[in-house]
């Protein structure tokens, strides 16, 4: 058992520590279990059982890593085999399995994830209450008064993200129980529908000057340019100036329009909207079961008001921005190296400035549970005052809107475990040392932008991509700058260029990533096979990424104005619809 002792005490040793060692031992192969779990959803179809064999087969690697010695001499890794006995193979499954459980376990008690599964658990108990008050077919029934169509529904879908623009995830659970019933009237298939979710999360999130993402980003731009010796840089002044180089975030929100004016789609998603059209029901579609549709069935002869679904969900997003501010606010009272800014806050606590820096302090996990919690009271006062619910039903109801949302917990659960071992694999690194170089100025904010997009689609994360190549990109686009000849002005410009494509490049991975959160809430939303979301949008990920690179990136590092390339951009979109995208009708 001292091998197995072994394994499982190396567990617990910081990953940083070891993903080094990882990378130089395993090469390419640090790449295999999100490739694994990637590629078995596709074939099989079956998500949690894809994850679960790409997390055995990080925890397998992780194990086998023990079996190594290494031997470090100036910075050039060599590595010792040592012939392992049958007991230390028999021990090494074992210790592979005891570290999924340990990953699960730890996602479960991460302060962040846990106020994840909270949030999705009560925002799944508020659909259900609504729902089970008629809220929801009284704001179906209202939109079909002003959706005249499938345009028409798109576009309402798309707006409606908009607005919901300060966090993803709060984004992806309302919108989608709402404009579901409209989709389906207009015959709009479960792939579209989670497609204009999924572009209107993360995408919208990552460019809004007031969301729970800004304070990840500012900071990390703040710490980074540390790194190259500049002090008393404006870091928010910085993202400001990196939103016109959001390429993709802007191409894709646009796009989405297109799509929907022209009536236009191509690919996987062609076939999904054309047999929509023609009444097909897709296989792609979850059904919530018969039981619990049953059981959300609003009673005979009561009256169906906007306001049973307005109130709970206007509640959940005024408390959730509540909840945003104070919950920042507090952590800059707590924190002493924070004085100057909670200095700044006091002199207006409404002003801009309060506003957008405590949001970005916020614990957004635990802000959005609490916020879903309080609606939740207030959903079941509403249905109890208005007796369109009894106390019984209230309490088995909220629990049965916690039921439809088990799937995407284990869902996530799996995800999150296979990030932190492809982190202990160092899969980042290797990603990193494989697409990066000696690259010309020119072509350097296209290479980072397509780091940052293969490192976040193989781990699922933009915040995790975000934290490991800003450090990275930072430096290097400055030592690029400087070798190239740039100073002030023209410096700072290019490496703005940079930032905007680590910022972008982790939110277009994450955009098309199976493992990723968003796009498992998005799919989950929408009532959508997950698999079917993933190869519907990809395509459509893949062209805007395509323009981001060839019309955004590459024009403007050789100087073109960035609101002509945008202008490029959008016009190149709706030539590709044009050219490859067929007429649905």
């Amino acid at each position: 058992m001292r091998f197995l002792f072994l394994i499982l005490f190396s567990v617990f040793l910081n990953a940083a520590d070891t993903s080094v060692s990882n990378m130089h031992l395993y090469g390419v192969l640090t790449l295999l279990p999100p490739l694994m779990a990637i590629i078995l959803a596709f074939i099989t179809r079956e998500v949690i059982l894809s994850l679960f064999i790409g997390v055995f087969t990080g925890t397998f690697l992780l194990a086998f890593a023990n079996f190594y010695t290494a031997n470090v001499v100036n910075d050039t890794y060599t590595f010792t085999y040592n012939n392992p006995s049958f007991m230390d193979w028999v021990n090494l499954f074992l210790a592979s399995f005891s570290n999924i459980v340990k990953h699960l376990l730890d996602a479960m008690i991460d302060s962040d994830d846990a106020g994840v599964i909270l949030q999705v658990f009560c925002i799944g108990g508020v659909v259900a209450l609504i729902t089970k008050m008629g809220g929801i077919n009284a704001v179906a029934l209202a939109l079909t008064r002003f959706v005249k169509g499938p345009v028409s529904a798109q576009v309402s879908t798309w707006l409606i993200g908009l607005c919901i623009f300060f966090d993803d995830y709060a984004n992806s659970l309302t919108v989608g129980p709402i404009m579901r019933p409209i989709a389906d009237k207009f015959k709009i298939s479960r792939e579209k529908l989670s497609f204009i979710l999924d572009s209107t999360a993360a995408p919208v999130a990552g460019i809004a000057i007031i969301s729970t993402w800004i304070g990840i980003e500012v900071g990390l731009i703040k710490t980074a340019y540390t790194l190259v010796g500049i002090n008393d840089v404006n870091a928010f002044g910085v993202f400001m100036q990196t939103i016109p180089y959001r390429f993709y975030n802007i191409f894709m929100l646009i796009f989405v329009v297109l799509t929907a004016v022209q009536q236009r789609e191509f690919g996987s998603m062609y076939i999904a909207e054309k047999n929509a059209r023609a009444g097909i029901v897709s296989e792609a579609a979850l059904d919530v079961g018969a039981e619990l549709e049953r059981e959300l069935k609003p009673r005979e002869g009561i009256e169906h008001k906007i306001s049973d679904a307005l109130i709970p969900i206007l509640t959940l997003i005024i408390t959730a921005l509540t909840s945003f501010y104070f919950s920042g606010l507090n952590a800059i009272i707590d924190d002493p190296d924070k004085a100057d800014i909670l200095s700044k806050i006091e002199e207006n606590y409404l002003s801009f400035y309060a506003i957008r820096t405590t949001l970005g302090e916020a614990n957004s996990s635990l802000a959005l549970f609490q916020a879903a919690l309080f609606a939740s009271v207030v959903a079941v006062i509403l249905g109890l005052v208005r007796k369109k619910i009894n106390h019984k039903e209230a309490v088995e109801t909220w629990l049965h809107g916690w039921k439809s949302m088990i799937f995407t917990i284990a869902m996530l659960l799996f995800a999150w475990s296979l990030a932190a071992i492809v982190k202990e694999l160092g899969t980042h690194k290797y990603i990193v040392q494989l697409l990066s170089g000696s690259t010309p100025h020119v072509l350097l904010p296209s290479m980072i932008f397509l780091i940052g997009s293969a490192m976040s689609f193989a781990i699922g994360t933009s915040y995790g991509t975000m934290g490991i190549l800003m450090p990275l990109a930072i430096p290097l686009a400055h030592a690029v700058g400087l070798e190239s000849g740039m100073s002030g002005n023209e410096l700072h410009e290019y490496m703005v260029i940079n930032i905007s494509c680590v910022l972008t490049g982790a939110i277009f991975g994450n955009h098309c990533s199976p493992i990723a959160d968003t796009v498992i809430l998005s799919a989950m939303s929408a009532k959508c096979e997950l698999s079917a979301h993933v190869k519907t949008q990809m395509p459509y990920a893949l062209l805007v990424c395509a323009i981001s690179v060839i019309f955004g990136y590459i024009p403007v590092s050789f100087g073109l104005n960035v609101y002509l390339t945008i202008i490029l951009g959008v016009a190149m979109m709706s030539l590709a619809l044009r050219l490859i995208g067929k007429k649905v009708e």
